[in-house]
């Protein structure tokens, strides 16, 4: 019995060796976790050690680490425990890697989907990564500007770290439990990935809060994002890949987005911050040169957000569109907006016109919306948007609209934002070009009385109305 008992024991601590010999804390990489000195190189170093070995953790401890680029590589987990900061080195200090080439290939798209180098932590052809832990990322020295235009040094500014994270062609891809404040241009921007999980992530932010790029299975769950001056969760088709390529089979469900005062989401205050253009929102667009395919949103709550939002209009296609149970409160500019348009933001010879076809919302309640606009559906004349279904939505407008004489802005080359159109015609919904409307359920009202009708249907084809 003795014996089984030993035996027992020397294999727990052989098991418990194994374990250990796989996990690299970058206090024995020379870090010092005291935010004063640059402690990047520290953990690149115990990230280059991990994948030498076939991979493993890299831990830090509690401490804050002044950083600049952190280069994460296959088969690493960088794991950030409680207590643990990292903490974005300010601009002067020169710690950012330099923005790769693009190749001199037309940019249509901005710099940020353009360069992924010039980030506080970024990997590109990489699999099997993840950043976890219930850490923080702070990116006080990220700039929040689009600072990378063609023509200057390509890439940007050397020196200015762009976006807290930032993933590119990468593969088998979690992000989980960490919090992100102050993320810079995005918190998390990932682009031309495939399979990956952001699970229980909150996002404090001044600009985009989670941007999801020509990926493919993706799920977004359990997630809080707080963006008082941009979107909070988009996905996006650009051509940063120099192709079109669909964003597909994407869900997105159990999250919380919000446009609070930036830091009071954190600290606890919830101020709602003075509407700028946009606030919070899920969102899809504007770049869409590929399109989105096969997407589910469900069981999301929004607060202080501008409404959900559906953009094609960069010749892409946007089909099988399914969105459920949402709970929207204090909406800004409008509560749902589904638009195609020919911006066409890509190369000359692509001729194909923006489509959307098959999108499904159902089971959603808004309050304290704002008299701008009501629902917007518009397609284009001779390219429709094609069989939308609304079903089971409440929503509560302020009113107070004056009636519109003039005809409503088609989208045509616009930036597709309701704002810069102008009051929709009708308080409630209106729609135009579209093939295929079927309404259930579908219930207004007005905090003040309002001169505009509640629904007009413009060049509105096979439409249902069923109370």
């Amino acid at each position: 019995m003795k014996n089984k008992k030993l035996i027992f024991v020397l294999m727990a601590f052989f098991t418990s060796l194994q374990g250990v010999a796989n996990v690299y804390n970058v206090m024995d990489y020379g870090a010092k976790g005291d935010g004063k000195a640059l402690d990047h190189i520290a953990i690149n170093k115990a990230i280059d050690a991990a994948t030498s070995n076939g991979g493993g953790q890299v831990v830090l401890p509690a401490g804050t680490y002044l950083c600049g680029s952190i280069r994460l590589k296959n088969n690493v987990d960088l794991h950030l425990m409680t207590g643990a900061k990292i903490l974005a080195a300010p601009a002067e200090m020169k710690a950012y890697d330099e923005s790769e080439s693009f190749g001199g290939f037309p940019e249509y798209q901005d710099g940020g989907h353009t360069y992924f180098h010039n980030s506080l932590i970024w990997a590109e052809g990489q699999q099997n990564i993840s950043i976890t832990g219930r850490g923080m990322i702070d990116g006080e020295g990220l700039t929040r500007h689009d600072t990378e235009k063609a023509g200057n040094v390509e890439g940007g500014s050397i020196g200015t770290g762009d976006k807290a994270i930032a993933l590119k062609l990468c593969r088998n891809v979690t992000i989980r439990d960490i919090t992100i404040f102050r993320g810079g241009h995005f918190a998390i921007i990932v682009t031309g990935c495939d399979i990956g999980t952001i699970d229980n992530v909150t996002i404090d932010t001044n600009r985009d809060g989670i941007d999801i790029d020509c990926c493919k299975y993706f799920t977004v769950s359990n997630t809080k994002v707080n963006t008082p001056n941009d979107d909070a969760i988009v996905l996006k088709s650009s051509y940063a890949l120099k192709k079109a390529v669909l964003c597909e089979h994407i869900l997105i469900t159990n999250c919380i987005v919000t446009g609070y005062k930036l830091g009071t989401f954190l600290s606890g205050e919830y101020i709602p911050e003075k509407v700028n253009w946009v606030c919070g929102r899920i969102k899809l667009g504007t770049e869409s040169n590929g399109g989105y395919r096969n997407i589910t949103i469900s069981n999301c709550t929004c607060m202080w957000s501008s409404g959900l939002a559906f953009e094609e209009v960069d010749q892409g296609r946007m089909e099988n569109i399914v969105v459920t149970n949402i709970s929207l409160s204090h909406v800004h500019h409008y509560p749902i907006y589904i638009t195609t348009g020919c911006r066409n933001r890509g190369p000359k010879e692509v001729t194909r016109p923006s489509s959307a076809r098959d999108i499904y919302i159902n089971n959603v309640i808004a309050d304290d919306c704002d008299s701008l606009a009501g629902i917007i559906i518009t397609g284009m004349a001779g390219e429709p948007i094609r069989n939308v279904t609304l079903s089971n939505i409440r929503i509560q407008y302020r009113g107070g609209g004056k009636k519109v004489d003039k005809p409503y802005r088609e989208q045509g080359t616009n930036y597709p934002e309701p704002r810069w159109a102008g009051p929709t015609p009708a308080y409630g919904l209106f729609a135009r070009h579209v093939d295929g409307l079927r309404l259930q359920n579908v219930k207004f009202e007005l905090l003040q009385a309002d001169e505009r009708p509640d629904i007009i249907l413009d060049d509105v084809k096979n439409q249902l109305i069923i109370e």
